[in-house]
């Protein structure tokens, strides 16, 4: 097939290596956000098809855990090269399901690639050892296996990336994995990566993707008694859902959550620079990024300096058509995303706060806006804003930065910008949060660091050995090479 055909050859279930159709009792219709076009039409997948498909990954697993991890990894080095072949295809298609620019796709993409990369190392990466014993004769050895079947639940944001993100990994370490995209973007977040791997060879039943909701199957992907481990990104209502019901069934979760980003402009910071990165920390994929700069606070000594920049940049944005190369702001995921976004402006302005900037909603295209002035109790302050709207919040000092960036239940990432390197690190080791930097934005991933949040962020970390972490168990074999006594 050609991938630019995804959205007629691949809206399908995708188990034990056959593309087939849901059982269920509704259709999923994937709209293209900017337009309104129908894309696919997708039957669900019922409880018998969540059965089905990790009833066949627990079968396929055996033989390729069993698979030389040098083998394993040729399906990553193959599916790196048609990624690279077939990139511009790959790229309308998540430009059309997505509503991002052309900018995001390629940036999804040239993470996507890392992460195979990456990926490739990790068949390699988990290690053994052999500890002593109190017995001179007995031998402790440590294995690191795989866990056996993981289930994979991504997001809409990033859907191939994200989706890309667990299951590399997961398959490379010798796991099978059953994936669930999220229901907005059920090809690239899922038939479009099975494809790729089943095209780069990955064998029949070791990849199985269900475009399903919790409408027709309840927890059932929860529940099953197959998967070991359980990998979800998405909001943190949900993830507190999927992680009560995992831990009632004794699996292991790793959960990457919401955000509440804020990038903190001390007084000696390079203003241009500063607003450069606050805009695009703010306003990639219109705001739909858990990264995102939601909340930008500047110190008083140049607030109205980087306040008047930073507005000045927000009004040059354009939005629209997101394959238009010049556009900056594409639309929101849905109506529903558009209308929650322009509400929630609404009445923060309402309670009193300030609209720098108040942009105009058409359809899924939601103009940024960019609020100051707000109340102390303002909710939105202690939020995740998934649109395109920035919150400017002054501050005096370091510690009262501090003690606002830090008032918030997430913990996921976040920025500093200061002339001095050392006085950033410095105030990054006090931001509650699991990801900071210093000097640059708050949007970053990269392959071989491990990425994850604290507080109402997330649960354990994804990247590099972290990921040997999250989908391996490991297994004690002890040796006697004597003989032991026995008290009886």
């Amino acid at each position: 097939m050609s991938y630019s055909a995804a959205f007629k050859d691949l809206a399908y279930q995708y188990i034990d290596g056959r593309w087939r159709p849901g059982t269920g009792s509704w259709d999923i219709v994937d709209f293209n956000p900017y337009d309104g076009e129908k894309l696919a039409s997708i039957t669900v997948a019922g409880v018998d098809e969540v059965d089905e498909a990790y009833r066949a990954a627990e079968r396929a697993q055996a033989a390729w855990g069993s698979t030389n991890p040098y083998t394993r990894r040729l399906v990553f080095e193959r599916a790196l090269r048609i990624i690279d072949d077939h990139e511009d295809e790959l790229a309308s298609v998540i430009m059309a399901e997505c509503g991002g620019t052309a900018l995001k796709a390629g940036f999804e993409l040239h993470l996507a690639r890392e992460f195979l990369r990456d990926a490739i190392q990790i068949a390699l990466r988990p290690e053994g050892r052999i500890l002593p014993s109190p017995d001179d004769t007995r031998e402790n050895r440590l294995y690191r296996l795989p866990v056996g079947v993981v289930g994979v639940i991504s997001p809409f944001n990033f859907p191939f990336l994200l989706s890309l993100k667990s299951v590399a990994p997961a398959l490379a370490l010798g796991n099978a994995v059953v994936l669930k995209p999220h229901q907005n973007t059920p090809v690239c977040g899922g038939g479009l990566l099975a494809k790729v791997l089943e095209d780069a060879g990955l064998p029949p039943g070791v990849l199985n993707v269900l475009v399903t909701d919790i409408a027709e199957i309840g927890d059932a992907l929860i529940e099953h008694p197959v998967p070991k481990v359980l990998s979800f990104t998405g909001s943190d209502k949900v993830g507190r859902h999927v992680a009560t019901v995992a831990a009632s069934h004794f699996k292991r979760v790793v959960l990457e959550l919401g955000g509440n980003s804020a990038l903190v402009v001390l007084d000696d910071a390079d203003v241009d620079y500063a607003v450069d990165a606050a805009v695009f920390s703010r306003f990639i994929h219109q705001g739909q990024v858990c990264m995102a700069a939601n909340r930008v606070l500047v110190d008083r000594s140049v607030l109205d300096e980087f306040t008047e920049k930073f507005v000045a940049r927000v009004k040059s944005l354009k939005v629209g058509d997101p394959s238009d190369p010049a556009t900056h702001i594409g639309p929101l995921i849905n109506s529903g995303q558009a209308e929650a976004i322009t509400s929630l402006v609404e009445q923060t302005v309402a309670d009193g706060a300030t609209a720098l900037v108040r942009g105009r909603t058409v359809g899924t295209l939601v103009e940024p806006s960019v609020l100051t002035d707000l109340p102390e109790d303002s909710p939105v302050l202690r939020q995740e804003i998934f649109g395109p709207v920035a919150l400017i919040i002054p501050f005096s000092g370091e510690e009262e930065a501090l003690r606002i960036a830090n008032a918030t239940p997430y913990g996921l990432s976040g920025a500093v910008h200061t002339k001095d390197v050392e006085r950033g690190v410095r105030f990054a080791q006090r931001v509650e949060t699991g990801m900071i930097h210093v000097n640059d934005g708050t949007v970053h991933d990269e392959a071989i660091v491990p990425f994850g949040g604290e507080k109402h962020s997330g649960l354990g970390r994804l990247n590099g050995d972290a990921m040997v972490d999250a989908f391996t168990t490991t297994k004690w074999i002890s040796v006697q090479h004597g003989r032991s006594a026995f008290p009886f």
